[in-house]
């Protein structure tokens, strides 16, 4: 029977309807609205910052997926090119010694004058693959669409204010003429830039192209994950299931958590030590960029793996050692399975820092000039983001645009590999 000089005063609907009690009530809920608008605000600036950098990126770099060329009658001469058409059908190894500048150079005179210059200087390096697949063109006046120079190239893509002071733009009134020129008679067209896409860097905006630094990147990329996620999950798996609990290990996971916070320039002289001074692996190499970049990534994968085991629930392990698995069994069985989907947003973190890392590929020499894309793991590279840092260090206006092209396509490949990521991740996932 309960004390009745003990029980707890019944709330009365009278004290619900006080002053203070509403006053409060509306108080909280106040406070309630205002929480609510300031996550909505801080989403909102968040996003409006997004867009914002989106924006000005792909306005910057847009055009530089298309570029200008300029129609040239070119007249190819075998005493000026040195070379006949029986001759180059009999032995094609001499038209890599055919001077297919000086036929470019008198044809683009002939049509448009010489007064400034129209063409990229690698213009030509087009019209020699355009022989070397039919030697039958020398002899003939072929019409040919050619690479513009740079400053046209801005001038077609409107890039230039033409109302500035010729000192205080980069193109020469001159150049504006010859523009003008080849508008009015349908000299210059605007087409889709495939050597952006496809080719390497150069000293020549009109024909620097990004696939180079992708396929080092890409490169560099294989060998990170190859290295970082097996002995990042493995390392994780022992730490977690089968490490005794010591004073070493406290030792080594404490190391591990100060490991992730050590800026990536620490890693890079550490790759430098090691991969180049003294193991005299092959500088530029996505093979070294690949390690350094494990060696940053590893304690990422580790901690996010860790963390993805200890979320297993214990009677998954309580019950496989109860039907007589092993411990071994136990955690590659049935752990394992379980927190792989965790283990996988981990490495997503770990690769998309070190695709975008550019601190430890400048240590080892990842920023060499290349106008040749690598061929495997050990050939000279360089990467992406040291690509973009190169171009923007680039004082020539076409490089402008090519620093925000490659930017895009940086932004593209890193999306498109999180997004394989995200779909082995679910591919995998289990649910309990």
């Amino acid at each position: 029977m309960t004390d009745r000089s003990t029980a707890p005063a019944a709330v009365t609907p009278t004290a619900w309807a006080s002053p203070q009690m509403q006053a409060r009530i509306r108080r909280r809920y106040r406070q309630e609205r205002l929480f609510k608008l300031t996550g909505m605000g801080a989403l909102a600036l968040a996003a409006g910052f997004l867009v914002f950098l989106m924006a000005s990126i792909v306005s910057s770099g847009w055009t530089s997926f298309l570029q200008a060329e300029v129609s040239v009658p070119v007249v190819l001469d075998p005493a000026r090119l040195g070379v006949t058409a029986a001759q180059a059908k009999a032995n094609p190894a001499l038209l890599r010694r055919a001077n297919f500048q000086g036929v470019l150079a008198d044809s683009v005179a002939k049509a448009h004058g010489d007064e400034v210059e129209i063409v990229s200087d690698g213009a030509w390096l087009a019209l020699r693959k355009a022989v070397e697949a039919d030697p039958g063109l020398i002899g003939r006046t072929v019409p040919m669409w050619v690479i513009a120079t740079s400053n046209l190239d801005q001038l077609a893509k409107g890039r230039i204010d033409l109302g500035a002071d010729e000192g205080d733009r980069p193109v020469t009134d001159a150049e504006i003429a010859a523009w003008k020129r080849l508008e009015a008679k349908g000299g210059i067209r605007t087409v889709l830039n495939t050597t952006f896409l496809t080719g390497a860097d150069s000293v020549d905006p009109e024909l620097a192209g990004v696939w180079g630094a992708l396929k080092g990147s890409f490169l560099t990329l294989i060998v990170t994950l190859l290295i970082s996620f097996p002995v990042g999950v493995l390392a994780a798996i022992y730490l977690e299931e089968f490490a005794p609990k010591n004073r070493w290990t406290d030792i080594i996971e404490v190391s591990i958590n100060n490991l992730a916070a050590v800026p990536s320039i620490i890693f890079g002289l550490l790759g430098l030590a090691v991969f180049l001074n003294t193991m005299n692996m092959p500088r530029s190499a996505p093979i070294v960029g690949g390690l350094t970049l494990a060696l940053m990534t590893l304690p990422v994968i580790v901690i996010a793996s860790r963390a993805a085991i200890k979320a297993v629930p214990p009677s998954i392990r309580d019950a496989a050692l109860g039907v007589g698995a092993s411990r071994v069994q136990v955690v590659f069985h049935h752990v394992l399975p379980l927190a792989l989907p965790g283990m996988l947003t981990g490495t997503i973190l770990g690769m998309a820092r070190a695709l975008g890392e550019t601190a430890p590929l400048l240590m080892i020499g990842m920023r060499a000039f290349l106008t040749s894309v690598p061929q495997g793991f050990t050939q000279p590279a360089t990467a992406l983001p040291v690509q973009i840092f190169i171009w923007s260090d680039n004082v020539s206006r076409g490089f402008v645009e090519k620093t925000s092209g490659a930017i895009i396509v940086l932004l593209l490949f890193l999306l498109l590999i999180n997004s394989l990521a995200i779909y082995l991740r679910n591919r995998f996932e289990v649910r309990w």
